[in-house]
């Protein structure tokens, strides 16, 4: 799809300083523009690769001034970046409209779904599954039965959810996500054996929650394993059984939280945090990456390392963990000295 400086300067609210005509029908860096191509330049450090950029299209901030003749078409807005940001999100949603349904696909008799279907090719949809307006379920994904998933929600290539599970509206599931497996749940046997722990529990995701290509969130016990609105969550994290995520946190990749506990809202977790189960995690707490949680958290805490612990008492005692080679041979000295006299 193309589109030229003027429609775009029209979404944008912008000005056009050079042809207004000009087509474009892909985005590129400045440094890499290419005929055909739209670009943007908010950071000064890139200004020089305006006057060599061979994109077609470049947004610019309102007050800069040209010191050179430039082969691109300007346009002009009040921030550079954000209205990038603008056109990207416009363009992906282009990308993304599809509709209708491909085949070979299945879908159950008894489920109903709204307007604006798209389901790929090789999908399955379950019993009494309903499915809200504006779902886009991307090929070989899976749907099980009894799942209620809302409006304006993107299932990508692969994607498996299991029966029972309820999804809220606005959400995007990335490829090989899979929601309502079940818990780790074993009964250990007088002879060591185990039994299986049948979970019959289901997942609540609720609204405008991002999920991860590769994530997992396993089915509860007995009761819900629940995601709470504007949850964001990085690829290949390891959500447990009748585990509840609190409104706005964002957890990155490789995060592992263990059965039953509870993480407050608006919290911050980096990449390879290991959270033990049973816990209560408070809101706003903040956890660097590859810290292990063993206790529970109060509201607003920071923390690192594992154990974690305070994130400045951390900062301070690996000071001292660095030099301990040489404050260890100072100590061995003093000893000599002192076993000398």
């Amino acid at each position: 799809m193309k589109f030229t400086a003027a429609q775009i300067a029209e979404i944008l609210n912008g000005r056009v300083e050079g042809n207004p005509e000009v087509e474009v029908s892909e985005l590129a860096k400045i440094e890499e523009g290419s005929e055909g191509s739209l670009t943007f330049l908010s950071n000064p450090k890139y200004t020089s690769f305006l006057y060599t950029t061979n994109a077609s299209i470049t947004i610019v901030n309102d007050e800069f001034e040209v010191e050179q003749p430039v082969n691109t078409t300007l346009i002009k807005v009040k921030d550079a970046y954000k209205a990038f940001s603008t056109l990207l999100e416009y363009y992906n949603q282009i990308k993304l409209n599809k509709s209708g349904i491909e085949q070979p696909s299945v879908i159950s008799e008894s489920a109903t779904y709204g307007e604006g279907l798209y389901l790929g090719a090789f999908s399955y949809i379950g019993e009494n599954v309903k499915l809200g307006d504006n779902v886009k379920i991307y090929p070989h994904s899976y749907i099980g039965d009894n799942v209620n998933i809302g409006d304006n929600v993107t299932v990508f290539p692969g994607v498996k959810v299991y029966s029972e599970s309820l999804i809220g509206n606005n959400c995007t599931i990335h490829s090989g996500a899979i929601i309502g497996a079940d818990g780790f749940g074993f009964s250990p046997g007088e002879t060591g054996e185990y039994s299986k722990v049948p979970q019959i529990g289901n997942v609540i995701i609720e609204d405008n929650v991002d999920i991860g290509a590769g994530t997992t969130i396993d089915r509860a016990t007995l009761g819900s394993t629940i995601i709470r609105k504007g949850v964001k969550l990085d690829n290949l994290i390891q959500i447990a059984h009748n585990v509840e995520i609190g409104e706005n946190t964002a957890i990155a990749a490789q995060t592992g939280v263990a059965g039953s506990t509870k993480i407050g809202k608006n919290c911050l977790i980096g990449g390879q945090v290991g959270i033990a189960g049973h816990l209560n995690i408070g809101d706003r707490v903040k956890i660097q990456a590859q810290s292990g949680i063993g206790r529970d958290i109060k509201d607003d805490e920071m923390l690192q390392g594992s154990p974690a612990i305070g994130y400045s008492d951390y900062n301070k005692s690996y000071i001292h963990f660095k030099n301990l080679p040489k404050s260890m041979n100072i100590l061995h000295q003093l000893e000599k000295k002192m076993k000398n006299g």
